[in-house]
């Protein structure tokens, strides 16, 4: 099978590439916009944080759901039409929590945006590939899409004190028709113009899967409970926040870096190198030593856990050159499943005597293991 390349004037091939970044970075923003403000979203429907906290599950759920058939999508009708079915879901999704203030509705509502940040991963990325874009430009897509979630948590609380708590959404719906702009002129780009067979079946892409949900899957885990773990070995709390904003905000650095890094014979050594970093970063962090080897242990974790991103999704797609997109989604997928489960099974780990550090070695052992897989990954 010899692989789609895209075709097409040079203006083509870089709106698509721009609408790809837009869908991604935009889209991501929903992630986090939540999380953000979780104090006074509670107010607002009053209900506990840990009841705002399924907002998030929400999302991640049908974040997840739709990856597999977004991806059959983006290869049958072509990223565009994907990318514009994620907006729209963003828009009615945040739409509906902007005029309504009860709970469950906003779970229904939250399950929708869900389905417009997943498929929007999807079709971002697929567009940017279907601009030509290689390991370079997948890694700084990769790069766009953490910092949508990153600036949602530094710029949603100042506009919630600025205006109200309807502040997370409002600028989430906005984001979602910026990029509709882009997205429009996207047109004319190659498509498969079919699903091609199902890529669950294929045993090539699963090692890939492995490598991310070790990689990106478990750093996510790990940022998510990075502050409470140095905050009970007496952290403060703006000494941990910084700490745990490294495992995140770093990726939007390391991803593009990755891609730069990845071009040549040197795919299986950047792979490695993050897989030895994370295991490392986890570990050091589950010590429970001084603050600062600490805080060295995350930093190690966010540097290493960008790098393969360009790297595993652009063998994905080399794999599956018949259904790019949907080799997207089972990759991307591995790593969401990954988070849905880990995160409270982390959660757990803090109510044992190991106040936590029991998750960072499970961390950093499960990164160690994936080594096996990387032996299996046709890169």
């Amino acid at each position: 099978m010899s692989a789609v390349r895209p075709h097409g004037s040079d203006r083509i091939r870089r709106v698509s590439v721009v609408a790809g970044l837009a869908v991604g970075g935009c889209l991501t923003w929903n992630v986090s916009n939540v999380g953000a403000v979780a104090d006074p979203l509670a107010s607002a429907y009053g209900v506990s944080v840990a009841a705002i906290g399924l907002l998030t599950t929400a999302l991640f759920l049908t974040h997840l759901a739709i990856q597999l058939p977004a991806g059959r999508g983006a290869d049958r009708f072509g990223a565009q039409t994907i990318a514009f079915a994620a907006i729209a879901a963003a828009v009615v999704g945040n739409g509906v929590l902007l005029i309504d203030d009860s709970f469950v509705p906003a779970l229904v509502s939250r399950a929708i945006v869900g389905i417009g940040s997943g498929a929007g991963f999807v079709a971002g990325l697929d567009l940017v590939r279907a601009g030509g874009g290689g390991s370079v430009l997948q890694g700084v897509y990769g790069g766009a899409t953490m910092a949508g979630g990153g600036l949602a948590l530094m710029i949603v609380p100042s506009l919630t004190a600025a205006t109200s708590w309807r502040a997370a959404y409002w600028s989430a719906a906005a984001l979602a028709l910026l990029a509709a702009f882009p997205t429009l002129l996207a047109r004319g780009l190659p498509r498969v113009g079919h699903a091609g067979q199902w890529v669950t079946r294929d045993r090539e892409l699963l090692p890939l899967g492995v490598l991310h949900a070790a990689t990106f899957g478990l750093a996510i885990v790990a940022g998510n409970w990075v502050v409470p773990l140095l905050e009970r070995q007496d952290a403060s709390a703006a000494a941990a926040g910084i700490a745990g904003g490294l495992i995140l905000f770093i990726g939007i650095v390391t991803r593009p870096a990755g891609g730069v890094l990845a071009r040549g014979d040197r795919r299986r050594a950047v792979v490695a190198v993050s897989l030895v970093g994370t295991a490392s970063g986890a570990a050091l962090l589950a010590v429970g030593g001084p603050f600062a080897l600490s805080a060295l242990g995350a930093l190690v974790l966010g540097l290493s856990a960008g790098l393969p991103f360009a790297v595993l999704f652009a063998a994905a797609q080399r794999v599956r050159p018949d259904a790019p997109a949907a080799a997207i989604a089972l990759v991307n997928a591995c790593a969401i499943l990954t988070i849905l489960v880990g995160t409270p099974l982390a959660g757990l780990t803090f109510e044992l005597p190991s106040d936590g550090r029991l998750a960072f070695a499970a961390i950093a052992a499960l990164s160690a293991l994936a080594a096996l897989a990387l032996r299996k990954a046709r890169l």
